[in-house]
């Protein structure tokens, strides 16, 4: 049979619901403020965030500077295109390769690890990113103030003010940005 109803355990369930409910709440304020507060830091840094138009609760995606800049208008496509070949070869020849903690580790040894011809493959696209990498610098003139650019904003994803550490330096770089990437779009690929 069932239990007879009990007003005094009701209330005490009901205000243990309630009280579960305000703390599950005050959390998720508590994680919205922190979430704000480390965006809104990273903003004042020079940090680019996109949001989904009309999205009330959806996460914060960091923008890459060559996003940031196409999206104010201040790329063309070819020159997009130029800052994004030279980005994927920089991040590919930066790549470190993963080595295992003990000498007796071989590739393929070890369950789910990398098989030896994926480790070579590996090894040859960044021999292979890291050519490219230096044809690009070596068009790009071996100028410091050009190739800074491209590594800085193309290749370390960062946007121009993040990069020059303030708005008056963040504009300088970003037209240095826009005469390196007019030369490598100019370039054969």
């Amino acid at each position: 049979m069932g239990r007879a109803y009990d007003p005094a355990r009701a209330t005490r369930e009901r205000l243990l619901m309630l009280e579960r409910r305000e703390k599950a709440r005050a959390q998720a304020r508590a994680v919205t403020d922190g979430v704000a507060e480390s965006v809104a830091l990273s903003r004042s840094r020079g940090a680019a965030f996109a949001k989904e138009p009309g999205a009330r609760d959806t996460p914060y995606r960091r923008q890459c500077g060559l996003d940031w800049l196409a999206k104010k208008g201040r790329l063309t496509a070819r020159q997009l295109a130029a800052g994004e070949r030279y980005g994927e070869c920089y991040r590919l020849a930066a790549a470190e390769a993963s080595i295992g903690s003990t000498l007796e580790v071989q590739p393929g040894s070890l369950p789910g690890g990398p098989s030896l011809a994926q480790v070579l493959r590996q090894g040859a696209g960044r021999k292979q990113a890291a050519t490219r990498l230096a044809l690009y610098r070596r068009q790009l003139l071996e100028q410091a103030d050009l190739i800074g650019a491209c590594d800085r904003i193309c290749g370390q994803e960062l946007t121009p003010r993040e990069a020059g550490g303030g708005e008056r330096e963040g504009l300088r770089l970003e037209a240095v940005l826009k005469v390196a990437l007019d030369i490598l779009a100019a370039a054969p690929p």
